[in-house]
């Protein structure tokens, strides 16, 4: 049922210290921490006037697939990039350590690799966006769901909750839930995600199951510049995520 199993890029920069200046323009740096007894290989999208003095709404996002830096580098741009910069959000995407999915063994990472992305930036709240496509969506309700004090919401597109039970998606029943699937998704995971979308609602959540027409498993009525849809619901979902 599941597929299981850089660089500075874009930057104006003026020689190292350009890092610590109090405002940049946008980019995408790669970074690497040491959390939880495993490197961690991520990349951060900073908007556009990227000032380190101010706060700004944040999103965590995971890759589909095998979920390396290379799946990290499509998503960002099919699906976040450009959108986050425009609209002054910061994008954080680690990669699997050590090639453990965030559904097999990798979310151990979580939540000091939260803890460490908000020593580094001031994130509104200090709670995150979780999103990703196939894997990706998936390992984000994973996460979400074993630490739900760090998130707003939640989107898979498409994606399911791993091994689900009441008591997970109750853990992230407080949160927006968006999903998506293709309508001619060949993994067929449609009717899970939307079981898990009317248990949600049923238990008062702002949760949406959406079916794309003629979209297989990649969603491509979710990228370029109809982005815009996930966007749109990050900054629903600060608005209150019950119904």
């Amino acid at each position: 049922m599941t597929i299981h199993r850089s660089v500075i890029i874009s930057l104006a920069l003026v020689g190292a210290a350009s890092s610590l200046a109090p405002h940049a323009s946008a980019s995408v740096v790669e970074k690497s921490t040491r959390v939880a007894g495993v490197d961690v290989q991520y990349k951060v999208v900073l908007p556009d006037g990227y000032d380190a003095a101010k706060e700004y709404p944040a999103i965590v996002v995971l890759g589909g697939g095998p979920q390396t830096m290379d799946t990290i580098n499509r998503t960002l741009d099919n699906n976040f990039r450009a959108e986050a910069e425009r609209r002054g959000y910061i994008v954080v995407a680690p990669a699997a350590p050590g090639g453990a999915l965030f559904f097999e063994g990798g979310e151990r990472i979580f939540p000091a690799f939260l803890q460490a992305v908000l020593r580094d930036y001031r994130i509104e709240g200090a709670k995150f966006h979780i999103a990703g496509p196939s894997n990706g969506g998936i390992a984000a309700l994973h996460v979400a769901a074993l630490n739900p004090d760090y998130f707003l919401s939640v989107t898979a597109f498409p994606g399911y909750m791993w091994e689900p039970s009441e008591k997970k998606l109750l853990a992230i029943s407080k949160m927006c839930v968006y999903l998506y699937v293709g309508e001619n998704d060949e993994y067929r995971w449609h009717d899970e995600m939307k079981r898990e979308a009317e248990f949600l609602r049923s238990r008062g959540t702002v949760a949406k199951y959406n079916v794309e027409a003629g979209q297989p498993h990649r969603i491509a009525t979710l990228a370029g510049d109809s982005s815009a849809r996930l966007f749109d619901g990050f900054e629903a979902a600060t608005q209150g995520c019950r119904r």
